[in-house]
């Protein structure tokens, strides 16, 4: 492949990902969105996220072998209920990083 074939294969890779999130917000930047849809759009990121994580947390890399007592899984719940006590985003990654240290020496 030739130089100037692969500034057009990063122009349009660069369109087909930008496209998709830009015209919905120059189309609704303008309006005035409902209350109730403003609230379940907020909960996208967080479904997202969960979505990509618990297959991680809860099975061994087999998706059909489910494995409740992972450490990843045990370790998960305290850090959660951590951050949605205290909303940190630092003191939740240090506490995390500490529990995963602290069980791995254990088990």
């Amino acid at each position: 492949m030739f130089g100037s074939e692969y500034v057009i294969i990063v122009l349009g890779m660069s369109l087909v990902t930008y496209l998709p999130r830009l015209i919905p917000l120059f189309a609704l930047a303008t309006r005035n969105l409902p209350n109730w849809l403003i609230e379940w759009l907020d909960l996208i990121p967080v479904a997202i996220f969960s979505a990509l994580l618990l297959p991680l947390l809860v099975t061994a890399g087999d998706p059909k072998h489910l494995d409740l007592f992972r450490p990843e899984l045990i370790v998960a719940i305290p850090t959660f209920l951590f951050a949605l006590k205290t909303k940190s985003l630092s003191g939740t990654v240090i506490l995390g990083m500490l529990l995963f240290w602290g069980i791995s020496k254990v088990i």
